[in-house]
């Protein structure tokens, strides 16, 4: 039996694409001499705050993409402000730690209509011994995981929405809240995850947005009783599959685009394969940092590829 031969595809903005990976090591990317570096006044009684919420995510994005830790982040940052002739303090590390702690990370993304949300998630570890360890030794009941589940938008690959739960909370439960982070002024098109996501509350919560729910009914599903829109958008994909088969309904769906966020969960742990922080409040925010990171790498540039013959 022969297959089809795989297509092939070329880079057509290689100049471009090549720029902008050599722009992803540049530090003028990470340091802006426009910056609100010392914080506001709160207008609350007590002390101020010294430093800016844009301050310690640049100290704190350094540190997450060089894989530094807290004390030499600062020594890191101190130097480059004097390379830089900048004439701003730099805070120290018990300061970046409490910090982090409770930061609102600013998450850079470009505004766009109609989006297509692809959703899934993964595990990293948090704590525990390396794999070398694992296996000449055995587990461990130390090794603690965590999970980022986040939602990128097709066109663009950026990363829309991120959530950090623990290993014991499923995939289904965070859709709803993973769609709650999308701006409501923005028009969400489809939503694309796999067949763990097969859920009424999923259902329910996509149908909400008016969005179209690209999602695989499981082998043994059964029809729902149609009470909700997202209901019967469910059993017309079950209906679809049962005539046509999930091969077809797969490729007329174009469900295959799930992959691109498989491709963004690889790149999260290219940053790092745990997680430094040890509370669970700042392994967020040092999750967070990494999604702020990798935004900015895709708004330098991506590759445009096209399938040749």
């Amino acid at each position: 039996m022969t297959y089809p031969s795989k297509p092939r595809y070329k880079t057509s903005n290689w100049r471009a694409y090549n720029h902008s990976l050599k722009q992803r090591g540049s530090l003028t990317v990470w340091l802006d001499a426009d910056m609100e570096w010392e914080a506001r006044p709160s207008g609350k009684r007590g002390r101020q705050q010294a430093y800016s919420d844009a301050a310690i995510q640049a100290c704190l994005t350094l540190k997450v993409l060089f894989g530094l830790p807290l004390r030499q982040a600062t020594g890191f940052m101190e130097s480059l402000l004097n390379l830089s002739g900048l004439p701003w303090s730099v805070p120290d590390f018990s300061t970046l730690s409490r910090r982090q702690k409770t930061l609102n990370v600013a998450i850079p993304y470009r505004r766009r209509e109609n989006l297509h949300l692809l959703i899934d998630s993964t595990g990293i570890k948090a704590e525990g011994e390396g794999e070398w360890q694992r296996r000449k030794h055995g587990g461990s009941k130390r090794r603690v995981w965590r999970k980022i589940h986040i939602a990128i938008d097709e066109e663009t690959l950026e990363i829309r929405a991120v959530e950090v739960t623990s290993s014991a909370i499923g995939d289904a439960p965070i859709l709803p809240e993973l769609l709650d982070q999308i701006d409501p002024s923005d028009s969400i098109s489809s939503v694309t995850a796999d067949g763990a996501f097969d859920t009424r509350a999923c259902h329910d919560a996509i149908a909400a947005r008016g969005a179209t729910a690209v999602i695989p009914p499981r082998k043994n599903a059964r029809f729902w009783k149609p009470s909700s829109d997202g209901a019967k958008a469910r059993n017309e994909a079950l209906r679809t599959c049962k005539r046509l088969g999930r091969s077809i309904w797969r490729n007329w769906s174009r469900y295959h685009r799930r992959s691109r966020v498989e491709t963004k969960m690889n790149c999260i742990k290219q940053l790092g394969q745990r997680l430094m922080a040890k509370a669970f409040d700042r392994q967020v925010a040092e999750v967070q940092v990494r999604v702020a990171i990798l935004n900015r790498f895709t708004a330098l540039g991506t590759p445009i590829t096209a399938a040749v013959a």
